[in-house]
């Protein structure tokens, strides 16, 4: 429930001003909360200049005052780290920290959602890996035999993907330490789950940026929700029970390899009304 101290409102209406859902009211001239309309987002906590509202739906001690210094980014910095970013597959044989694996999740549970939701889940598979990437693997192979032997014109862009992957089966059962085009060998991968898109992709986005910033490297891997797509074994190893809900999954680790420079990109398709 969210609540206001009395004693402390000074009715400035910021809260009320500010209130997406339209459920703080003046009452006796200090704010009044209506709780059954309110989507506990906190925009009355961070806006009161004089801290009387609070919850105790969630933690209070994780509330920061806004200091400029440790809050503010600045522009052109971070659109140079967004450029310089890149997809990582090449992995040092070192673990990743826990308390590292948290501000990632943070950076993820931090990440606004549709009216609140906060409908985003985390999956942290540590020492399963090597379960999970045999699993991967299988999972892939059969699903490469399936397309060859069902080609049909409308499936035929697939074929390349079919041979790609029982031939990384092959190489990976030969070798499973230098041949894995899978995980390449990291440490550590993260499934986000939400049954709404948009609320998880955003997630796995701010995810990604702490990662990067953390001095760790990262790729969102396509053919791993491919692999869980339907696969009973790898849902229930990763406690999940509608592959659907599965909107990326992030296989991290500390990076191997040096970038130089940030890389070329088409010239943005903007249409200005």
């Amino acid at each position: 429930m969210f609540k206001v101290d009395k004693n402390k409102c000074i009715a400035c209406m910021q809260c009320i001003k500010d209130c997406p859902a339209c459920v703080i009211s003046l009452k006796e001239k200090k704010a009044n909360i209506n709780n059954e309309g309110c989507i506990k987002c906190g925009h009355c906590i961070a806006i009161c200049p004089v801290e009387a509202v609070s919850t105790d739906d969630y933690n209070m001690n994780e509330v920061i005052p806004y200091n400029k210094e440790t809050f503010s980014l600045d522009a052109e910095n971070l659109l140079n780290f967004i450029k310089f970013r890149r997809s990582i597959r090449r992995f040092k044989s070192k673990e990743v920290e826990k308390d590292k694996i948290n501000k990632i999740i943070d950076a993820g549970r931090y990440t606004q959602t549709s009216t609140n939701s906060q409908d985003v889940s985390y999956t942290v598979v540590t020492k399963n890996i090597n379960k999970l990437r045999d699993l991967a693997y299988e999972s892939l192979k059969k699903k490469g035999e399936y397309i060859l032997s069902n080609l049909t014109p409308e499936t035929e862009h697939l074929k390349r993907y079919a041979n790609m992957w029982l031939y990384s089966y092959e190489q990976y059962k030969k070798d499973p330490q230098n041949n894995d085009r899978l995980f390449f060998n990291a440490p550590l991968a993260i499934f986000v789950t939400s049954p709404t898109p948009i609320n998880g992709g955003l997630a796995s986005s701010n995810m990604e940026l702490m990662t990067d910033a953390l001095g760790l490297g990262t790729f969102f891997s396509g053919f791993l929700l491919i692999a869980a797509q339907d696969n009973k074994e790898i849902l229930d190893l990763i406690g999940v029970q509608n592959s659907n809900e599965i909107i990326s999954c992030l296989v991290i680790g500390y990076p191997d390899v040096k970038y130089k420079r940030t890389v070329p990109r088409k010239s943005p398709n903007i249409n200005w009304i």
